[in-house]
């Protein structure tokens, strides 16, 4: 089955769902009530399902009305995206990268990476968000995202990979902590404490949950906060534990005068990570795309 739904048909059939009405519908969108019912009856001959259930007051969208209505309000969204984007090219301001990373890429290694990119590049503008592994090879993969960063414990599958940094997790604890002398430990010996974590939906919490998961525990968090340095010294007032990068943990007990905290690698295979960079093909990358994948591989730390 072949549908060719133009944006007029797409637009009009959403006017039609939001307002209830094929008249109001057609007012707003500059038509005939023949013709905007006409065209509805196309879509639905097309799909070969009632869109709509017409009633005495109005319409009512069918759950094949929803799924189209859920697609279109996605396509229109893309489309005003690409106009706006492609508007910036015509007029030679603007280019735009989407890079999405993990959280410990996007915490400790990019921020430097990426002002000396956006200083060499004053019309690229980049989009980067948090996600996590799994999500940004299916994104990228898809064609949603340029480039990520991603942990190598994930299946890559038709991606490139190129080497980005290391990056081990490691456990975060007060000094006086009865595990504070350890060198390593399992993250399941840190499963009854309480512990401090980030805010919001951040990548490395569920990465973490997800582990503690499937050894039957649920992880207590006191507190979420906003940075690693703010985890730690939160730690380090003996509020509780936390699971960071090593590269924050190690900046923060050089950065402290006298350090509160310790920290002690987790042994779990999981927690000794490397970071790659993954695109679909680097050779098809826009000139831009291909500066900013050349200059993360060769970041230094």
């Amino acid at each position: 089955m072949s549908l060719r739904f133009d944006l007029n048909d797409l637009q009009l059939f959403l006017y039609v769902a939001e307002s209830g009405s094929i008249t109001a519908g057609a007012e707003r969108a500059h038509l005939a009530l023949a013709s905007a019912s006409a065209r509805i009856r196309a879509m639905e001959d097309t799909l070969g399902a009632m869109l709509l259930l017409r009633e005495r007051r109005g319409v009512r969208v069918t759950e094949a009305g929803r799924a189209l209505e859920h697609h279109a309000r996605l396509m229109l969204h893309q489309m005003d995206q690409m106009r706006d984007e492609l508007n910036q090219y015509g007029k030679g301001l603007k280019g735009h990268i989407r890079l999405l990373s993990n959280t410990s890429a996007m915490t400790e290694f990019l921020p430097d990476a990426l002002a000396a990119f956006l200083k060499e590049h004053p019309h690229i503008d980049i989009d980067l968000e948090e996600k996590l592994s799994y999500e940004i090879v299916q994104a990228v993969t898809g064609g949603v995202a340029d480039i990520g960063i991603i942990a190598d414990s994930v299946d890559s599958g038709s991606l490139q990979t190129f080497a980005f940094r290391d990056d081990h997790l490691v456990a975060v604890l007060p000094r006086q902590h009865a595990l504070a002398r350890r060198k390593s430990l399992h993250f399941a010996e840190l499963l009854d404490q309480n512990f401090i974590g980030l805010s919001g939906d951040a990548a490395l919490q569920e990465h973490l949950s997800g582990h503690a998961a499937r050894a039957g525990k649920r992880l207590r968090y006191r507190v979420r906060l906003r940075s690693f340095d703010g985890i730690c010294k939160m730690v380090a007032s003996q509020a509780g534990v936390a699971v960071i990068p090593a590269t924050a943990a190690r900046r923060y007990a050089e950065e402290a005068a006298a350090s509160e905290i310790r920290y002690a690698r987790l042994s779990d295979p999981w927690a000794a990570r490397r970071l790659l960079i993954c695109v679909r093909d680097a050779d098809a990358l826009p000139g831009h795309t291909r500066e900013l994948l050349l200059q993360l591989q060769h970041a230094t730390e």
